[in-house]
């Protein structure tokens, strides 16, 4: 498959659980098949929030993705060498990093939430709070801001994994993978694909 058939495979899968016609998956007959090796399409990098598994939600069954899952949908040094193995070892064609409406991880960064190690993480996602252009309260209780920042970090994600990964920005420059970003709305279902 190319990385936009996956990508297609992707948006279909989300139309299907939308519709409430997801694929019955027979779970044991996809262990049993997968158990002597994985080929997965994609790697999804998303959010740890229980409301938006991507794995349901693009109606995938076992063995189709790689999935990590990070609060705010980071990356880090962990998280990139899991998807440089994904992609260059395996054979990955799509890294899809899914942001979501309402995320609390974003909620934390915009008002400057301290706890443990959290703080850290949060941290991380601090610069696409300050690049979010919106003119109205800026602050974790506005909805429509938490949702453009959280838009503004799936791009920042995107931006960090080409510059910090010389394997995955070369993969792509090849067009042997591509590396897109997507929104979850918890409300409605739909994953949104970023341009």
């Amino acid at each position: 498959m190319t990385p936009d058939q996956v990508i297609e495979m992707m948006k279909q899968g989300n139309e299907r659980f939308r519709a409430g016609k997801s694929q019955d998956h027979d779970y044991l007959a996809q262990k049993r098949a997968s158990a002597s090796g994985q080929f997965p399409a994609a790697v999804i990098l998303s959010c740890i929030d229980s409301r938006a598994p991507a794995e349901i939600v693009l109606d995938a069954g076992i063995g189709d993705t790689f999935n990590g899952r990070i609060a705010g949908n980071i990356s880090n040094d962990d998280l990139l060498g899991s998807m440089e193995f994904a992609c260059a070892a395996v054979g990955a064609k799509v890294i899809l990093v899914m942001g979501h409406t309402a995320c609390g991880a974003i909620v934390g960064a915009i008002d400057n939430v301290e706890l443990g190690h959290l703080t850290g993480l949060l941290k991380v996602i601090k610069p696409a709070v300050e690049a979010t252009k919106y003119a109205g309260d800026r602050s974790g209780k506005n909805p429509e801001f938490v949702d453009a920042v959280a838009i503004t970090n799936v791009r920042h994600t995107i931006d960090a994994i080409r510059r910090n990964s010389s394997i995955l920005a070369g993969l792509e420059k090849e067009g042997k993978i591509k590396i897109v970003g997507s929104m979850y709305d918890l409300s409605n279902g739909m994953v949104t694909f970023l341009n």
